[in-house]
C-alpha cells in the first residue's frame, strides 16, 4: 500500500509510503481517497493525522508518470485528482498534518486539506509548479489563497520558490514549528485530545467554518444557526451542560 492506516486511541494516522520521497502517483491519490472515506464512516475514528514519516512529508506529484499524459488523459484525470484531496478536505472529523522535510507541489496541496497543520523546523513548503510550466492543479490555487491571502499565493504559486518552516509559520501557512524528532507525536497528541470531544459539534464547527468560507456572510451564519440549532437534539449537549454546572467548565466527558 502506498499509504497505510493505523487506529490507536480514537485517532487514524494515513502514514504515506512510497519512498523516497512520496511521490503522489495515481495509484497513492485513489488511496487517499478510499482511506477518507473509510475514516469518514468509522465510529471508532474521531481525528486523523495525515504523515509522510520522518523523513520527508511528500515532494509532489509523480512527475515521471504525469509526464506520459497529454491533454486528454489530463482532462480525464484532473477530476479525479482534485476529488482525491477534496475527499481529505472534507473528512467530517478533525484533520491534522505532521509535516517532516519536503512538503511541495501536491504535498503542500495535502497539508492544505488538514484543519491543523504542525511542521518540523526542517519543513519545507512550496508549488513549484510553475517550473514545470504548470499550475498547481489538486486545490493549491484555491486552498492556499484561502489560508495566506491571494497576494502572498500568488508569490508562491508565481515563483515557485520554497518556504522554511520560519516562514511557513509567520505567513500563517502552518501553525506549529517544532523539532523534527516531535512532530508526529505532537501531532497525535492534538488529535487525540480532540478525539475525546463532542463528535456531533466538532463536525458541525469544521463544517459551518468550511462552508461558511465559500459563501456570503448572510449564508454562513444561517449555516452556523442551523447546526448551532440542531446541536440541541444531542445527547452531547446534555453531557456537557450538566457537566457544566454540576462540576464547572471543561470537565464533560462526551459519549
Amino acid at each position: 500500500m502506498t499509504v497505510n492506516l493505523e487506529v490507536a486511541d480514537g485517532v487514524a494516522t494515513f502514514r504515506l509510503d512510497r519512498p523516497p520521497m512520496n511521490a503522489l502517483d495515481v495509484a497513492t491519490q485513489d488511496r487517499l481517497r478510499e482511506l477518507a472515506g473509510e475514516v469518514t464512516r468509522r465510529d471508532d475514528v474521531r481525528a486523523v493525522v495525515v504523515w509522510g514519516g520522518e523523513k520527508v512529508f511528500a515532494a509532489g506529484a509523480d512527475i515521471k508518470e504525469m509526464r506520459n499524459m497529454d491533454h486528454a488523459a489530463m482532462v480525464a484525470r484532473s477530476r479525479d485528482l482534485q476529488d482525491a484531496f477534496t475527499a481529505v478536505a472534507r473528512i467530517p472529523k478533525p484533520v491534522v498534518a505532521a509535516v517532516t522535510g519536503y512538503a511541495l507541489g501536491g504535498g503542500c496541496e495535502l497539508a492544505l486539506c488538514a484543519d491543523f497543520r504542525i511542521a518540523a523546523d526542517n519543513a519545507k513548503f512550496g508549488q513549484p509548479e510553475i517550473l514545470l510550466g504548470l499550475i498547481p492543479g489538486a486545490g493549491g490555487t484555491q486552498r492556499l489563497a484561502r489560508l495566506v491571502g491571494p497576494s502572498r499565493a500568488k508569490d508562491l504559486i508565481f515563483t515557485g520558490r520554497q518556504v522554511k518552516a520560519d516562514e511557513a509559520v509567520a505567513i500563517g501557512l502552518v501553525d506549529r514549528v517544532v523539532p523534527a524528532e516531535e512532530v508526529y507525536e505532537q501531532a497525535h497528541a492534538w488529535a487525540a485530545k480532540l478525539a475525546k470531544g463532542p463528535a456531533m459539534a466538532l463536525r458541525a464547527a469544521k463544517e459551518a467554518v468550511d462552508a461558511g468560507l465559500e459563501t456570503d456572510l448572510d449564508t454562513g451564519l444561517a449555516i452556523e444557526r442551523n447546526w448551532f440549532a440542531g446541536l440541541f437534539a444531542t445527547e452531547d449537549r446534555e453531557i456537557g451542560m450538566r457537566s457544566f454546572v454540576e462540576d464547572g467548565p471543561g470537565k464533560a466527558r462526551f459519549s
